[in-house]
């Protein structure tokens, strides 16, 4: 059973977060609370705690705060709960490298996602060795999985309308949280990556096969085949036609 620290100064709320999921069955238990985070810091050095959860509800400013001081003494996985859905604060999130930000109103389903997150982390962490994860693991980086999870999606989904929003429902994650991530990651933005691949599949299927244009733009995803043109010559400088010509020439 893993020890939950619910950071939260509003009594009633934090009896909504006990009440909204069954805790002990998702293999959690909320241990303590705190009002602040010089209270959660006490029980963080002493090693008790495997997660803590982090109110923004009342006040997301001193939620931040509170993530930023934890951040400055452990790597003990963190969830944002009950914050703004606006970008500039989950932005701000990831910079402390939070498990997951669930904005309000918070759903149920959302925690339950976010909570088998981190135990499948915890879970990892403790078949490695027996040092909690953010001992563990602070040298690896604790979003790849999530992102090529994402990058695995797109590369089987070439074909379908694939946008941000329907993966971070699929995924349980805040579309601008998720969206921030991959972009740290990838340096590029979800939508560059995916018309990068789009675009790569096209000149492959141009290079090495005989499908048709049409063909090719449906394969990739494009059912308007002049939007399919437009993107293609501004991605490659040459129209499909062309580039299949000098793909022959250069054989």
């Amino acid at each position: 059973m893993y020890k939950v620290l619910l950071v939260d100064s509003n009594r009633r709320s934090r009896e909504e977060t006990r009440q909204l999921v069954d805790w002990r069955r998702l293999g959690f238990d909320i241990q303590t609370y705190a009002d602040h985070a010089s209270d959660a810091l006490a029980y963080i050095d002493g090693g008790q705690i495997s997660l803590i959860l982090i109110s923004l509800k009342d006040s997301h400013a001193e939620g931040m705060s509170a993530c930023e001081q934890i951040r400055q003494r452990s790597r003990v996985p963190i969830i944002l709960i009950g914050g703004p859905d606006e970008f500039d604060v989950v932005r701000k999130a990831l910079t402390f490298q939070v498990s997951d930000y669930i904005a309000h109103p918070m759903q149920a389903a959302d925690l339950i996602a976010g909570l088998q997150s981190v135990m499948k982390q915890l879970d990892a962490a403790s078949s490695r060795a027996s040092q909690p994860l953010w001992r563990t693991s602070s040298a690896k980086d604790p979003d790849k999985p999530i992102i090529d999870i994402v990058k695995q999606f797109v590369q089987e989904h070439l074909n379908q309308n694939i946008t941000l929003k329907m993966l971070s429902s699929l995924l349980h994650f805040n579309c601008a949280y998720l969206g921030q991530k991959f972009k740290d990651h990838e340096n590029m933005s979800f939508n560059e990556y995916l018309l990068q691949q789009r675009m790569e599949r096209a000149k492959l299927l141009l290079e090495q096969t005989d499908m048709r244009i049409y063909e090719i733009a449906s394969e990739v995803g494009y059912t308007e085949i002049d939007w399919f043109y437009k993107k293609f010559k501004a991605y490659t400088g040459a129209s499909a036609n062309e580039y299949r010509k000098q793909c022959v020439i250069t054989a």
